[in-house]
């Protein structure tokens, strides 16, 4: 067991509590246009404002028309939102007895590179978020995964040392730069072996 005192646990939300299918959005985006679903991914990922909406600095509405600009487009912006937040799936993937058993002894944070749509959805749609009183968003914070200040503000958020905090996302350089600072790291690849690892560190699970 490991000799650390846990007070916080910090977890990524894409594919750690939320199953995340990138081509269901794509698919509904591309409705049409002459590009498919895969090749519309691309081009997002690349467009030089793609940081300014995962960081804060473009709106939603501004960022829909600059793709829809872009893009040629006619979907309205409801229509956006909607095939956007498609990618999200509604069925989250860890057991909601989780989360009330981890918060009656530890502090619970979110810290995510995401965007002010996935927010607004994400926040009304899943209920085992009020388990989470620090949610710590790229789109908030105005910097990204892996910038070791946005781990400092999710410290900062649920009032721990970094000695003191594990944090858990399904990509590995995310977790090096959370160790980097001296947080304890959890890979994830599955729920089972993520209940072993906080185990592991001697986080009660019950």
């Amino acid at each position: 067991m490991s000799s650390r005192k846990i007070r916080a646990i910090i977890f990524d939300i894409g594919r750690v509590l939320i199953r995340v299918d990138v081509a269901r959005a794509m698919t509904g985006l591309a409705a049409g246009l002459s590009v498919s679903p895969s090749e519309l991914w691309a081009a997002i990922e690349k467009d030089p404002r793609w940081p300014d909406s995962q960081e804060g600095r473009i709106s939603p509405l501004d960022w829909y028309l600059h793709l829809s600009k872009r893009l040629g487009s006619s979907l309205t912006f409801e229509q956006f939102k909607e095939a956007w937040n498609r990618a999200l799936d509604p069925e989250p993937i860890q057991n909601h007895g989780l989360f009330e058993g981890l918060s009656r002894k530890y502090r619970l944070c979110l810290l995510s590179n995401t965007d002010p749509i996935h927010v607004a959805h994400m926040e009304s749609t899943y209920d085992f978020f009020r388990f989470f009183p620090a949610r710590v968003y790229s789109c908030n914070s105005g910097i990204s995964k892996p910038n070791p200040l946005i781990y400092r503000e999710a410290l900062r958020a649920c009032k721990v040392r970094a000695d003191q905090a594990v944090y858990i996302d399904d990509i590995l350089p995310y977790v090096d730069a959370a160790q980097n600072l001296g947080i304890a790291g959890i890979h994830y690849t599955s729920p089972g072996q993520l209940a072993a690892d906080l185990a592991a560190i001697g986080v009660a699970l019950d």
